[in-house]
């Protein structure tokens, strides 16, 4: 039985021309999001031009019915290239790398892009939670909305982010970047949950411990790339909004 709904064929996906290099490209997502960041970071990056559509999928009244139909989960972000849709943070990034031309933002060595991969496995399985709804949301969020913050959950969480981040500068050799000289998927995805982290003080004090990731922060914060996607919580010169209210 044919489904309703066929899969385009793998030669439908193949970005024959520059005509489909040149499809318009939508990012559904929050600009406050860390990994609506991180696929911007991409696009950015490989001087893409997009547009980020905002979904709020934390509304009261839940995930926008469109957007269920886009993300069958209704998580960000989303891509839409032209006529191809794409959900998953990582295969975004990979995506918008291979799709477009530019620098590559995968390493070419077989062993530097595994390591690569594991970088990215690591945040995404321990540092996000922690660094992010642990640390930031408990100590920065919370507050801005009135609220109090859970000072077990702060603590737990920095004893998980302080183990993250000695896992990864075992994995890592700045130069300046993580894997060395050259930007790669990995900056991307690791930058907006240290940033978040470090808006907290005790964040930004269990960064100090580590000089080189303290030093790879510093120089991806000057990217335009990084510049030009800051945060809410972010002021025009870096500063918190915690910092400026």
């Amino acid at each position: 039985m044919t489904p309703a709904n066929p899969s385009p064929s793998p030669e439908a996906w193949t970005l024959g021309s520059q005509d489909d290099r040149m499809a318009p490209v939508t990012l559904f997502g929050l600009e406050r999001s860390v990994y609506t960041r991180i696929a911007r970071l991409s696009l950015e990056e490989k001087s893409v031009p997009y547009v980020l559509h905002e979904v709020e999928i934390f509304a009261p009244a839940g995930v926008p019915p469109e957007h269920l139909d886009r993300h069958p989960f209704g998580r960000i972000p989303v891509l839409r290239h032209g006529d191809f849709a794409l959900y998953e943070t990582s295969a975004i990034t990979r995506y918008v790398d291979e799709a477009f031309p530019g620098q590559s933002l995968q390493p070419a060595v077989p062993r530097v892009r595994a390591r690569m991969n594991q970088v990215i496995g690591l945040l995404d399985s321990y540092a996000y939670r922690p660094m992010v709804w642990g640390v930031f949301v408990q100590r920065v969020r919370v507050p801005l909305g009135g609220g109090v913050p859970n000072e077990a959950e702060i603590s737990s969480a920095l004893l998980a982010s302080a183990s993250c981040l000695a896992a990864l500068e075992r994995l890592v050799t700045p130069g300046p970047f993580l894997l060395g000289r050259d930007i790669s998927l990995a900056d991307l995805h690791a930058y907006p949950m240290f940033r978040y982290l470090s808006l907290a003080p005790e964040g930004h004090r269990l960064l100090s411990r580590h000089a080189d990731l303290g030093a790879w922060l510093e120089v991806m914060a000057s990217r335009p790339s990084v510049v030009g996607t800051r945060t809410r919580y972010e002021g025009e010169n870096g500063a918190t909004l915690r910092e400026r209210t």
